[in-house]
């Protein structure tokens, strides 16, 4: 069968292009990502404001999984063509080529309560398949956990890292589901004979509390155990701030003023409707005893939340580089200048110049789409000060405080953010 998979980059689009490709389909994955691999298809929701868009992706399709979801708004990001209105011209696009089977993730409990445009988008798009004479099948998962990681099953590895688990105030319980019993139920829905029309809650068999499964998770690191650090409302409400300030800038953290309002409301649903299926769902202990952590796993866990902290600290370095070299640093940087031989004029114009290289290597490391390019700019700018440095004032490796020296974990740390910049 020959299977687009649209969102196939993600945690649950790229298990399900794999394993679809292990079962011996035609798989074709179609994400905004600019990919190279078998069957890719750059596609972008967000332009996609008419049916006609889909029907060059969608040539020889026999049926369609749409995985495709976004948290909230934000530059390059529309809930609402993501979830409805692009993803409604999907459903039109596959009724035109009589694409008969269509595969939807939603959320879970988006028909009971939406407290957020993600919800409220999301039931939007339910609506806009239901619509359809197709046959339709809407999958409404809890929070999805596997080997891989990201978003919320990344943030819960990072906090199980830390000395003390923060539990956040108002917190829902969570059913949390198994990213593998996720795919076999797409697999079992693929199958032509499978029934149609149907909306299914995809749940695991126990509920625990947020706090609980990052203790579960602490545990299979092989971590001892932590004691719980209940934070105060004002604490998480600027944690949530500062998240949907971060995501102008590019970046998707998973804590931002959506997750706030959906964690309230938990993940939790009816464990019938996979049953009933012939599907029974593994726990969460069972697939940390079947999976063991492996030192990758340890790493992740540990640098999830250095991970932010190094962007911060070099975006703040070379902003303040900036600033100094321009301020209360002019002096000392004319003074290093004329011992090298280079005044007035050319000496003005080289500080400045420098100062506002830093300057735009700073915005752009805190930029997401601009940060790879800001870090290559700043190694090797910081080479080129290194051998200008040592040319003009060859003394200053002798000062075991000066900048010849502290340049060099700079350097590394350049390097560390490049092995850690990708989500996933």
């Amino acid at each position: 069968m020959r299977i687009a998979v649209v969102g196939g980059t993600g945690l649950i689009g790229s298990a399900i292009v794999a394993h679809l490709f292990s079962r011996g389909h035609s798989v074709v994955s179609m994400s905004r990502s600019d990919h190279s691999g078998p069957g890719a298809h750059r596609v972008d929701i967000s332009e996609a404001k008419l049916p006609a868009y889909w029907l060059p992706h969608l040539d020889g399709i026999e049926a369609v999984v749409n995985c495709a979801g976004v948290l909230q708004d934000s530059p390059g990001d529309s809930t609402s063509m993501v979830h409805h209105h692009g993803i409604a011209n999907l459903f039109a696009a596959c009724e035109q080529l009589q694409i008969r089977r269509v595969i939807h993730f939603s959320a879970i409990g988006v028909d009971r309560e939406t407290p957020s445009d993600f919800s409220r988008s999301k039931l939007a798009g339910d609506k806009a398949l239901m619509e359809r004479d197709l046959d339709w099948v809407i999958l409404r998962p809890s929070v999805v956990i596997g080997r891989a990681a990201y978003g919320a099953s990344a943030l819960m590895r990072g906090l199980a890292a830390l000395p003390a688990i923060p539990v956040m105030p108002n917190t829902g319980q969570l059913q949390i589901v198994l990213l593998e019993d996720v795919v076999r139920t797409v697999e079992h829905f693929l199958d032509p004979a499978a029934p149609a029309r149907q909306i299914i809650e995809l749940v695991g068999p126990h509920r625990y509390s947020f706090s609980a499964v990052v203790a579960l998770f602490r545990r299979w690191c092989r971590w001892p155990p932590a004691r719980e650090l209940h934070l105060p409302r004002f604490a998480s409400s600027l944690m949530y701030k500062f998240g949907d300030m971060v995501s102008y800038l590019g970046w998707r953290p998973p804590v931002r003023r959506t997750a706030e309002r959906e964690i309230g409301r938990g993940a939790v649903g009816n464990l019938e409707d996979m049953q009933r299926l012939g599907l029974h769902p593994k726990s969460l202990p069972e697939f940390f005893a079947s999976e063991p952590a492996s030192v990758q796993e340890r790493w992740f866990a540990g640098m999830y939340l250095v991970k932010p902290a190094i962007f911060v600290v070099l975006s703040l370095f070379w902003l303040s580089t900036a600033f100094v070299s321009l301020g209360p640093g002019w002096g000392y940087g004319m003074g290093l200048m004329g011992e090298g031989g280079v005044e007035g004029t050319a000496a003005a114009v080289t500080i400045i110049a420098g100062a506002l290289a830093d300057l735009v290597i700073g915005i752009a490391i805190a930029y997401r789409p601009t940060s790879r390019y800001g870090l290559y700019a700043a190694i090797a700018i910081s080479f080129t000060y290194a051998i200008i440095g040592t040319i003009l004032v060859p003394r200053l490796w002798a000062d075991p405080l000066g900048p010849m020296l502290k340049i060099w974990p700079i350097i590394v740390l350049h390097f560390a953010a490049l092995a850690v910049l990708e989500d996933r």
